[in-house]
């Protein structure tokens, strides 16, 4: 099993280069990527940098290059389901873009105009349960399996955030997962994104981001080398070491 892990800032994917032992170091389409192992499982780590085109870009040379079997997105996210809290995790069940609008051409916000696919990309039902089960190993905080909505735009208002609830029924909102879901899709790569809550998306999350970034990623790299080992649990017993 080959495991890629991406994450959007240095510090999403910071605590990873302690965990895992890593063997190779590429730099491809001026990313770097490192390879290495976690238990019995090859890993694929890198930093794609904030975006949807930067997501997009790193998961196809995960694909492409590395040939990995699931892709999980970690990292940290607003809140637009007002029940969670900022340490809360949101385990993607489906992942939305949230700022493509062709209206003016009959389709519904959200809707991809003359795609032939979904424009609601669903994540893996079993690496969905290996790390929701890892999540909620975390004492005091709240795992929600739920919808993921990614867009061009750092949400830090009240009324916006309230829209994408109710719009697209978003639990969480960031700038890369639906990017990750569509070419993930595209291959038929099983794929999950992990987000950590970071801010409430209203008018103190520039604030609050920065002060709850790192601690938000550092538990969604517990979640992420918890939820491989969960996988490596349904290995046969002769296969695990």
């Amino acid at each position: 099993m080959k495991i890629g892990i991406i994450g959007a800032m240095e510090e999403e994917i910071a605590y990873f280069s302690h965990l895992f032992n890593i063997e190779e170091k590429h730099t491809l389409a001026k990313t770097k990527y490192f390879e290495g192992c976690y238990g019995v499982c090859s890993v694929v780590l890198t930093k794609a940098g904030v975006g949807k085109v930067n997501a997009a870009a790193a998961a196809q040379k995960m694909i492409d290059v590395f040939n990995v079997d699931v892709i999980l997105f970690t990292g940290v996210a607003g809140a637009a389901d007002p029940d969670l809290e900022i340490g809360d995790i949101v385990v993607s069940s489906t992942c939305q873009y949230h700022d493509i609008d062709a209206s003016p051409l009959g389709f519904p916000k959200g809707i991809i105009p003359m795609f032939d696919g979904p424009s609601i990309f669903h994540a893996d039902p079993l690496w969905r349960s290996f790390v929701t089960e890892a999540a909620r190993e975390i004492n005091g905080i709240n795992v929600k399996e739920g919808k993921v909505v990614s867009g061009e735009k750092f949400i830090a208002d009240k009324e916006e955030v309230d829209q994408l609830r109710t719009l697209f029924e978003a639990d969480c909102v960031e700038m890369e997962g639906a990017a990750l879901a569509h070419i993930s899709w595209m291959h038929d790569v099983p794929f999950v994104v992990i987000r950590s809550i970071s801010d409430k998306a209203n008018g103190d999350a520039p604030k609050s981001f920065q002060q709850w970034v790192y601690e938000t990623a550092e538990r969604s790299a517990f979640i992420v080398t918890n939820a491989i080992r969960n996988y490596m649990k349904t290995l046969p017993q002769e296969n695990r070491s």
